[in-house]
């Protein structure tokens, strides 16, 4: 055997030196479950018995809605768009939904009719998608 294997002051497990760790925020704890009284796991956002959330959000009757929720700026606001991002989005819908009414809008008895209905409608979603991806494009990080 070698002699720091015998000596015994070696050790292959040392701490952490204090002066290089970094600080961390000690976890929460104690805490409990505003919904099922489960106290929460320390670090935990939400509880591992129920799923809410840590902190509850405001939250209104599932039938009421009020109209500052339909509004486009609070509809850009909760999507986390911007308002290039916004326009690009809602002209992708426009062109979708035209899209879905020309074969409502025309109706075909041939088959050449069929085909032009169709291409029509090609170029309709080909429209959407590229709205969408200068929406994309358009999104700025977070």
């Amino acid at each position: 055997m070698g002699q720091s294997a015998r000596s015994g002051s070696q050790e292959y497990w040392r701490p952490a030196n204090p002066e290089v760790m970094r600080l961390v925020e000690r976890p929460l704890t104690g805490a409990k479950c505003w919904r099922c009284e489960e106290e929460y796991p320390p670090g935990a956002r939400f509880c591992h018995v129920c799923g809410s959330e840590r902190e509850p959000r405001a939250v209104t009757p599932a039938g009421s809605s009020s109209a500052a929720e339909l509004q486009p700026q609070s509809l850009r606001q909760r999507l986390g768009l911007s308002r290039p991002c916004m326009a690009f989005f809602v002209l992708a819908m426009i062109l979708l939904i035209a899209a879905v009414a020309t074969g409502w809008l025309y109706k075909t008895e041939t088959l050449v009719d069929w085909q032009a209905v169709q291409l029509w409608r090609i170029e309709w979603l080909l429209a959407a998608s590229v709205a969408l991806l200068a929406g994309i494009l358009l999104k700025k990080k977070a």
